[in-house]
């Protein structure tokens, strides 16, 4: 039976931040699959086993803070981490509380995400 690849969801109302971290997943040899909405995310068919989440912090109707919270009442236990271009020490908060298995702020440092990434893929 063949091993399932590992799969970066990422849940960004930016394309062209969608597009970046996409490309940068895809670089390093990981699939990556985008969403511009969390409530587009939820919808899909997505796996919680061998995967993560980058999600912004900040979007439009659904944040990426209550799409965590969202999962974690569902039952669904994949590594979350968070990006942001609002940061602030509440939203600091409120990610580590959460869980986050990360936190950055945008521009976010490519190597620091990826090396972040692997993290959270093996920690499963």
């Amino acid at each position: 039976m063949q091993e399932k690849k590992a799969i970066v969801y990422i849940v960004d109302d930016d394309d062209s931040v969608r597009g970046a971290i996409k490309r940068l997943i895809r670089s390093a040899g990981m699939e990556a699959q985008t969403f511009a909405s969390g409530g587009d995310f939820l919808k899909s068919k997505f796996r919680d086993q061998k995967t993560c989440l980058v999600a912004d912090v900040r979007m439009p109707g659904m944040s990426g803070l209550e799409l965590h919270q969202k999962l974690i009442e569902r039952g669904f236990k994949l590594p979350v981490i968070f990006i942001t271009g609002f940061d602030t020490a509440e939203t600091r908060i409120q990610a580590r509380k959460s869980g986050a298995f990360g936190y950055f702020r945008k521009p976010v440092d490519d190597q620091a995400l990826l090396d972040t990434i692997q993290l959270a893929l093996i920690s499963e």
